[in-house]
């Protein structure tokens, strides 16, 4: 079974499944994480949405060069989560299917271009206090003790 992080979903609420994919970024002892603006302020995992049609991996890669500015190399599953939210930007209650890796980030090419959010470099060992997100920062302290 799938580990849930967070609230449990709610008694007759009806939530729409969201698959995305979100990396875990170390570099010189650091993650790249991105602060996002809107629709209210959190660091994150970069990361989001897998598009109809979409393959993952793909997806993984657009999502935090849009976030981020960055491309990556070698993504590397490490698992999934799901979490029960309010998503206020789309207008809906989803249940998040949150699949995490662990890719390199290889070479910044601008900001990021997706709107209300900045890239940020915070220290391996703090980095799961700064995240908005119980099973992102889980994700996270389970990469800094074991390093998978």
């Amino acid at each position: 079974m799938t580990p849930r992080f967070g609230e449990a979903p709610k008694a007759g609420q009806r939530y729409v499944r969201r698959p995305g994919v979100y990396a875990i970024l170390p570099r010189d002892g650091a993650l790249l994480l991105t602060h996002q603006a809107e629709p209210h302020p959190e660091v994150q995992l970069p990361g989001g949405g897998i598009d109809p049609g979409e393959h993952p991996i793909a997806a993984l890669h657009r999502e935090v060069f849009e976030e981020t500015g960055w491309r990556i190399a070698a993504p590397r599953r490490l698992g999934v989560f799901r979490r029960f939210t309010w998503m206020p930007e789309y207008q809906i209650w989803a249940e998040k299917i949150c699949t995490i890796y662990v890719a390199t980030p290889v070479r910044r090419m601008g900001p990021p271009s997706e709107p209300g959010h900045t890239a940020l470099w915070a220290p391996l060992a703090e980095a799961a206090a700064l995240l908005g997100n119980p099973g992102d920062a889980a994700f996270v302290r389970r990469f800094h003790t074991f390093g998978r």
